[in-house]
């Protein structure tokens, strides 16, 4: 079985610090999957009835993987998304899909889709310049969470403590570029500098972090210097998670979560969530999780990571045992 990983760096140039490419690779290695790591800018397409010969690397025709990892994010670009849509219809299987990435990728269309559903969102506003404060001051109060359209790892989020620090903002954005798209959400409070990140496979939550500020700023994401620390996977977390992710369409989602009082929000959806953080405080190893996932929906049991495998052996000599008793009995 081989796959591809759609990535904005190629493998000849893989970063060091890229740790989750290096996991995805080192386990990879360990269940037999060869796994290449690829760009956008190395694919040409051809659009043709011949469609498997429609897929150029590096200006070669290639015989086309059987799976695709996109591994690109908010930073998927239309062509990116042309190479994952081509892929599709070809019938390479994607985890995660054209359409989930472009849903994601859209913090306000995803904030749509989950309070659609009755699903507890921070409440969210579309901004239209020049901005209404008091429209904005009357719904969401002071003070805002100002946030672009598209981004990750904490980057194009501000928050504005004031009135006068709103309008300053709106001002300078409207008098820089007008037509920039902006979303303004509630602050919660209560989860001023710490959040949840819930790692969802398959539909399943499989681990949860809480991570923290270490700084003072309001955000608390491990790429900007926050720390992590384990957190149990509530019967409450693990259900808007998984939800989360079903309505979104996501295969592997990372969920973030805000501390609501005794309760949560949904803050944001990410398509391809790092998990650095997540391995460093919680007993997962996530790239064996998504291999599996992959492998059952492939069918391709036999390449499935030993750990599931021996996991799915002691299982069935645990329900062996149990059944050996209830005849005793």
């Amino acid at each position: 079985m081989n796959g591809w990983v759609l990535y904005n760096e190629t493998s000849e140039i893989l970063r060091a610090e890229s740790f989750e490419l290096n996991r995805f690779r080192q386990v990879a290695d360990q269940c037999g999957i060869e796994l290449t790591v690829i760009s956008p800018e190395q694919i040409d397409l051809v659009v043709t009835r011949d469609g498997r010969q429609s897929v150029l690397l590096d200006g070669k025709e290639v015989s086309l993987p059987d799976f695709l990892l996109p591994r690109m994010g908010a930073a998927t670009t239309y062509f990116a998304l042309a190479v994952i849509r081509h892929l599709e219809r070809l019938g390479v299987q994607t985890f995660n899909s054209s359409q989930s990435i472009e849903t994601v990728r859209d913090k306000l269309f995803t904030h749509q889709i989950l309070a659609q559903s009755n699903l507890p969102v921070a409440k969210t506003m579309l901004a239209k310049f020049p901005v209404d404060v008091e429209s904005v001051e009357k719904h969401l109060g002071l003070p805002v969470v100002v946030k672009t359209i598209s981004g990750s790892q904490g980057t194009g989020v501000f928050l504005c403590e004031s009135r006068e620090h709103f309008e300053d903002l709106m001002q300078l954005v409207h008098a820089t570029k007008s037509n920039v798209n902006i979303i303004i959400q509630e602050f919660v409070a209560s989860s001023r500098g710490r959040d949840l990140r819930v790692l969802v496979v398959g539909g399943k939550a499989i681990a949860c972090m809480k991570r923290s500020s270490n700084d003072g700023s309001f955000k608390a994401n491990f790429t900007r210097g926050g720390s992590v620390e384990m957190f149990e996977l509530t019967p409450e977390i693990e259900w808007l998670s998984s939800e989360a992710s079903r309505l979104l369409g996501l295969d592997i989602a990372g969920i973030d979560l805000l501390f609501d009082g005794e309760h949560y929000k949904i803050c944001e959806a990410n398509s391809s969530p790092g998990f650095r953080g997540m391995e460093s405080c919680v007993e997962v190893n996530v790239p064996e999780h998504i291999f599996s996932f992959i492998c059952v929906r492939l069918g391709q049991l036999d390449k499935l990571p030993r750990v599931a495998r021996v996991s799915n052996e002691n299982t069935d000599i645990q329900a062996s045992e149990q059944r050996a008793a209830d005849d005793l009995a």
